[in-house]
């Protein structure tokens, strides 16, 4: 049983002692009989590799590509086929924290990179090694905000990623943190009910928001800093080639999620999360920072800097205990935007932009949907259904299309990227014309 455990047979006995068991069956007491396997697990017998091909080649063929028309987070941008060919070399993969930087360089400089491109696209002063997602990274932004300022009240717009706010409200329950959302008006953050609230630690809105919509936050920073609070903005970053970045308007804290850069879909992870910030809070970040120095030979080095803010240094004194980072997704992002530049991204927005309007559009003139919000949208934007649209759903699948995303009140939210052409639009809209 315990072949493949570097523990011995004293070991085992020893730390059981310690805790007052008697067998290691002990641990696990708590878990009803009733779901516990029996017996051995009948497996199947071992197969060659020709074999073993053959089998995973038949699995294979029960997967299904579809066509994507949904977002909520998640996008299906094209990712450039030089991008998992560099990332995958064998150099680069490594769960290794680079705590030894003459071991280390080139791990430490596409870090540095990374949080160099990051700072670029959001006009703020510093920026983290990364995180696991741009949930956790909207979590951790509130806690900074928790510790900078200590009160214990966060307001966070309606018009937040839904799972974004649960994982936040996750992170806020054992500190105490009360959340109060901030309501909606025509799909936009009230900022009449911010000027409403007092004594608050923070507010954290999303540009563009849960809707698509682009909202206008220019007035909120002065409203938010006179209650000597901070201002924390999840954004897509491949969006920020093309809007106002956080910087321009007044952001303390910006946060968000990487995949829109170039990061397949691949079931939901893994992506990567950034946080940047300004330079009077950068030794209140989580995660690691990688700074650029000079070695005894007065040669370029990086490094890991800042340390004593870690949870590898002070433990529980650490400014948060997310301890690793997504760094090889960070690779790809670093490598995806190196690629691009700004006119790449810019022309991702362009194309995206030019096809969601026209799937918006389309989608109108089958009056089969009514429009909800006027509002200008980039590549993500609502309408209501004349039908339920969870009833078509599987319809849509079984036509290789994935349909938008069902929210409250017959609302549909539909996303669309660059890899969706004309052609490809034109023949979802009949799609979905023909299964009704």
């Amino acid at each position: 049983m315990f072949k493949y455990f570097p523990q011995t047979t004293y070991d085992i006995k020893h730390m059981l002692g310690v805790i007052g068991l008697s067998t290691v069956d002990d641990l696990f007491k708590m878990v009803p009989r009733s779901i516990i396997k029996k017996g051995k697990i009948n497996l199947n017998n071992s197969l060659n590799e020709i074999e073993l091909i053959e089998n995973m080649t038949e699995i294979s063929k029960l997967n299904k590509s579809l066509e994507i028309f949904r977002g909520a987070g998640s996008y299906d941008h094209h990712t450039p086929s030089i991008i998992p060919y560099l990332v995958q070399r064998s150099e680069f993969l490594t769960s290794y924290t680079p705590y030894q930087p003459e071991i280390s360089q080139g791990t430490l400089q596409y870090i540095f990179e990374f949080q160099s491109m990051i700072t670029k696209l959001t006009g703020l002063y510093i920026a983290n090694a990364s995180m696991y997602d741009g949930a956790t990274s909207t979590a951790e932004a509130v806690l900074m905000a928790y510790n900078s300022t200590n009160k214990n009240k966060i307001l966070v717009s309606a018009t937040l990623n839904p799972n974004t706010i649960e994982v936040i409200k996750t992170y806020a329950k054992n500190h105490q943190i009360e959340i109060i959302l901030v309501p909606e008006t025509n799909g936009k953050t009230s900022l009449e009910f911010i000027k409403s609230q007092t004594d608050y630690a923070a507010v954290v809105v999303q540009n563009p928001n849960y809707y698509g919509l682009i909202e206008d936050y220019h007035n909120f920073a002065e409203v938010i800093h006179k209650e000597e609070a901070l201002f924390i903005m999840n954004n897509d970053p491949s969006t920020l080639a093309v809007i106002s970045s956080p910087e321009e308007l007044g952001v303390d804290i910006a946060v968000g999620d990487g995949q829109s850069l170039g990061i397949p879909l691949s079931f939901g992870g893994p992506y990567v999360g950034y946080l940047a910030t300004t330079k009077k809070l950068m030794r209140r970040m989580p995660g690691r920072i990688v700074g650029v120095t000079k070695d005894i030979d007065g040669k370029r080095a990086f490094v890991l800097t800042l340390q004593a803010r870690e949870q590898h240094i002070r433990r529980c004194r650490a400014t948060s205990n997310i301890c690793s980072n997504q760094s090889l997704m960070a690779l790809w992002v670093t490598v995806y935007l190196s690629l691009m530049g700004t006119e790449g991204l810019e022309k991702v927005n362009e194309i995206s932009y030019v096809n969601s309007h026209y799937l918006h559009d389309k989608l109108l003139e089958t009056n089969l949907f009514e429009k909800v919000y006027d509002e200008n949208f980039l590549k993500e934007f609502v309408l209501k259904a004349k039908f339920d649209p969870k009833l078509i759903e599987r319809k849509l699948i079984d036509k290789n299309y994935l349909f938008g995303l069902p929210l409250n009140d017959n609302r549909v939210l539909f996303a669309v990227t660059e890899k969706s052409s004309i052609k490809k639009i034109d023949l979802f809209v009949e799609a979905i014309k023909n299964v009704l």
